[in-house]
């Protein structure tokens, strides 16, 4: 029987990766790279075969989509900014066992999810990020959902979030579920966000992060459930939000119980707030 042995709350700012360049950034996401790291250490000490990437950058229109190839490589240089991420490799093997399971639970549930096994459906810099510094090794799966969801209710990412909890249930896999996208997500106006990497851009935006959290540690996830469909809206959740969702709706949704552990604390990036947050499981 498999277990989702790790869940977690990521970031996968692009600025990471200038940190590790030479110039006037670097070093300046040394925490949240470190926090990663610790995260990936977690999961090969909990003996992880399977990272689950619930991926922001990956924008559907209509259905789910999950890339289920049996492996994904190529180099990467991201259309949105290719001035931080360009030329990354990655090599990373899939599993598309647990792939077509998770979308047909979904399916069961009324929700129209598919598994895709196309060499040339590449990976977006959500799971490309992350792993990174979370699987530099490679030697851990790697499957990838689209959590850009536009025209999708987080209803129906509830239920995609119960199907992976089934799927994995039924599996042989351990598994890290990661819902990759920051909190609020309104990016600093384009005159500005030169001089923004290291604000947010909206006070609004930062008191309901810092509240969110606030819940989380309390325990209160019922009130942030009620909250996050306006959350999402009023403060542009990255994605929608639908990672959050999912990861909730893997965890138990309004029945979890569990405590999270604050792996990165809260930093403001180029207008957004950003976290690595663990949630027991």
């Amino acid at each position: 029987m498999g277990e989702i042995v790790l869940a977690a709350k990521i970031t996968h700012v692009p600025s990471m990766i200038i940190s590790e360049q030479p110039g006037p950034h670097q070093g300046c996401r040394d925490a949240a790279i470190n926090g990663l790291k610790q995260l990936g250490d977690m999961a090969r000490e909990l003996e992880v075969d399977t990272f689950i990437v619930l991926d922001t950058h990956w924008l559907v229109n209509a259905a789910f989509h999950i890339n289920g190839n049996r492996r994904n490589e190529g180099v990467y240089t991201s259309h949105e900014f290719p001035h931080f991420i360009q030329n990354l490799s990655y090599d990373y093997k899939g599993n598309p066992e647990l792939s077509q399971s998770i979308a047909g639970k979904a399916v069961a549930k009324g929700i129209n999810v598919m598994s895709h096994e196309v060499p040339s459906l590449d990976l977006e810099y959500g799971t490309i990020v992350p792993m990174r510094y979370m699987n530099k090794p490679g030697d851990i799966k790697v499957i990838s959902i689209a959590a850009w969801c536009t025209r999708h209710e987080l209803e129906d990412s509830r239920r995609v979030g119960e199907a992976i909890a089934e799927a994995v249930k039924e599996s042989d896999s351990r598994v890290a579920l990661l819902a990759s996208g920051s909190l609020s997500h309104l990016i600093w106006e384009n005159r500005k966000v030169d001089d923004g990497l290291f604000t947010i851009s909206s006070e609004f935006n930062k008191q309901m992060d810092l509240r969110v959290l606030e819940l989380w540690q309390q325990g209160d996830f019922k009130t942030f459930l009620k909250i996050l469909p306006e959350y999402a809206e009023k403060c542009n959740g990255e994605g929608g939000m639908h990672d959050t969702a999912m990861l909730f709706g893997a965890l138990g949704w309004d029945q979890y119980e569990g405590r999270i552990e604050t792996i990165t604390p809260y930093f403001e990036s180029s207008g957004t707030g950003q976290v690595n947050v663990l949630f027991e499981v």
